[in-house]
């Protein structure tokens, strides 16, 4: 059987990984002189990786990241008011297996949606289900849910995900039936699965996107029951960056 024949083959039982490997595999098979039962673990192990980095691209793009951030690349020494600690106790996923929800509390710019992000790509290595939404744009869509007579319909999709991260929730006020449907939406969820949500405001702001105290104290209420809180209050990070680029070390 050729090389060709055999790729065909492979690529016929979906087993991309395995069929794009086989000329480099083939070469180590005969310069190492592997034995046949060392060429097949070899095959299938590239197929294997080959799935499992195909699994997790395609579950990022299904959780709508604006970006996709590591918890290495985040700058903890910028946020001193962080607690390094907790946060990496985080990434092991137990706040995911007992449903709590996680707030991200702080001025523009000190990393709030890079920590989402980070946790929410931790979920997704661990085999769980993760949606990041910008908050405005989610209100958007249950508006648009409610007026097509689908959101039943949507909150099947969104009660399958193990995390929910609702970004900068504070930068837009929403109408009266937005901040109802958004309410509707994490009181649905606060006892079915996770929320990380990202703020500029402290609680006693978020009356005046919601525009309802009473039900804003509700919201609160359900979203801090059993929540981990961490204030990331600091010198902006794009405020960092640019005045970097403006002086550089060693240009005075």
């Amino acid at each position: 059987m050729t090389v060709a024949m055999t790729t065909h083959f492979l690529k016929d039982l979906r087993m991309s990984g395995a069929a794009n490997s086989l000329p480099a595999i083939l070469r180590d098979a005969e310069t190492k002189g592997l034995s046949h039962l060392e060429f097949l673990s070899a095959l299938l192990t590239q197929e294997m990786d080959h799935r499992e980095e195909t699994l997790i691209a395609r579950r990022t793009k299904q959780a709508q990241f604006p970006h996709s951030k590591s918890i290495e690349s985040f700058d903890f020494t910028a946020i001193p008011t962080l607690n390094k600690t907790r946060i990496l106790a985080l990434m092991r996923g137990e706040y995911l297996d007992e449903r709590r929800h996680v707030i991200l509390m702080g001025n523009s710019g000190t990393g709030k949606t890079h920590l989402a992000s980070a946790l929410g790509l931790c979920a997704y290595q661990q085999g769980r289900k993760v949606k990041f939404y910008q908050t405005a744009r989610w209100v958007e869509e249950l508006l648009t849910a409610r007026e097509e007579h689908r959101l039943l319909k949507l909150e099947k999709e969104w009660m399958r995900d193990d995390l929910v991260i609702l970004d900068e929730l504070g930068y837009i006020p929403f109408s009266k039936t937005g901040a109802e449907l958004l309410f509707q939406f994490c009181s649905t969820r606060h006892e079915l699965g996770s929320i990380i949500v990202t703020t500029n405001l402290d609680f006693d702001k978020w009356p005046e996107v919601f525009g309802d105290v009473r039900m804003t104290e509700a919201l609160i209420d359900r979203l801090t029951h059993r929540a981990d809180i961490h204030m990331m209050n600091g010198e902006s990070y794009r405020f960092r960056q640019s005045i970097q680029a403006k002086h550089p070390k060693g240009n005075d």
